[in-house]
């Protein structure tokens, strides 16, 4: 070979592996540093709590901390942007969940980040129905005791019924203005500030119906301090397998879900990405997470990262089509 063209060879080699083979290296170290697992909603929710679980389960495989760390406000808006522009190298995380990722793109305005470009799925967490739920006492002075009894109430009463929820724009709020216009039916929304506050009202009768995420339902339920009129997804729920769905109760294409899953920012290494998904689907593929998970009303879903960035995509079409048609809208 030519000796200049030997010398420009050579440097070229020293070149690539200057610019690949520390951060080469460096990933296939990763982590080297504690994570940070950011929940951008408050401290004692299902989401929060399945950040902590994780968090434990995860560390060892790991080899460092995971620390969880708790960014409320505007919907969940404020974490997942945190982390929307977090730098791109597996040290920062989020829980996010149907809100930041396909209902809130949606119902506000407009947020700080895009739910698509600026996150690499990790891995889906779980699935949790909403359920359809009544206090017994207010269920049986009204008569009402399905789903077709409700829409029957509301068009010989209209304007009597009112409905709780645990805010606006929740997914709880958007699954009672889909049953309004799916069934032709008014109940006036009466939102509050989060799920615990719309439990309480609805039973001391401030409220007559909700959508209520399972997951904090069902011990109400269980409890017989909450009737269950029907589950809201396609499917029935193996923790209610007496309930039936909406569409089994009469309500014509009502398919609707709360999920939560872990994401990176946009342009994490592909490599770190799927060992984070690596070890979190096998913490969540554990008994004792699959266990935890089942008394919380989820089911484990782990599936791939492209599944996760295939059902953000999918939510984001039926959400805005649920905004819509019902209207609803946050300044």
């Amino acid at each position: 070979m030519n000796p200049r063209r030997a010398l420009l060879a050579c440097g070229a080699m020293i070149v690539a592996a200057g610019l690949s083979g520390p951060a080469a290296a460096q990933d296939a170290a990763y982590p080297t540093r504690p994570i940070r697992f950011v929940v951008p909603y408050p401290p004692g929710g299902p989401l929060d709590i399945m950040a902590r679980a994780l968090a434990e389960k995860v560390r060892p495989a790991l080899g460092q901390p995971v620390i969880v760390e708790n960014r409320p406000g505007a919907g969940g808006n404020i974490g997942a942007d945190l982390v929307a522009k977090a730098a791109p190298d597996g040290y920062t995380l989020v829980m996010g969940a149907v809100a930041t990722h396909a209902i809130n793109p949606a119902l506000f305005p407009s947020i700080p980040y895009d739910p698509v470009k600026d996150f690499a799925p990790v891995v889906l967490v779980a699935s949790v129905p909403n359920v359809l739920v009544m206090n017994p006492a207010t269920s049986a002075r009204l008569g009402i005791q399905t789903v077709q009894d409700l829409i029957g109430y509301a068009r010989r009463n209209p304007g009597k019924l009112n409905m709780g929820s645990g805010g606006n724009g929740s997914a709880g709020h958007l699954a009672g203005e889909l049953l309004k216009t799916r069934a032709g039916v008014f109940a006036a929304h009466i939102p509050y500030a989060g799920a615990t506050p719309a439990q309480v009202a609805l039973m001391s009768g401030q409220t007559d119906f909700m959508f209520d995420n399972l997951a904090a339902a069902s011990p109400l339920i269980a409890a017989g301090k909450l009737k269950a009129l029907a589950v809201t997804t396609a499917a029935r729920s193996r923790l209610l397998p007496e309930v039936p769905t909406m569409m089994q109760a009469g309500v014509p294409d009502f398919d609707l879900g709360t999920w939560f899953g872990i994401f990176a920012p946009a342009h994490t290494p592909e490599n770190v990405v799927q060992k984070l998904h690596n070890e979190y689907a096998q913490a969540l593929g554990s008994p004792d997470m699959r266990r935890r998970l089942a008394d919380m009303g989820s089911d484990a879903s782990p599936g791939t990262p492209a599944s996760l960035a295939a059902l953000v995509q999918s939510d984001l079409r039926k959400y805005a089509e649920i905004v819509r048609i019902s209207g609803a809208k946050l300044n």
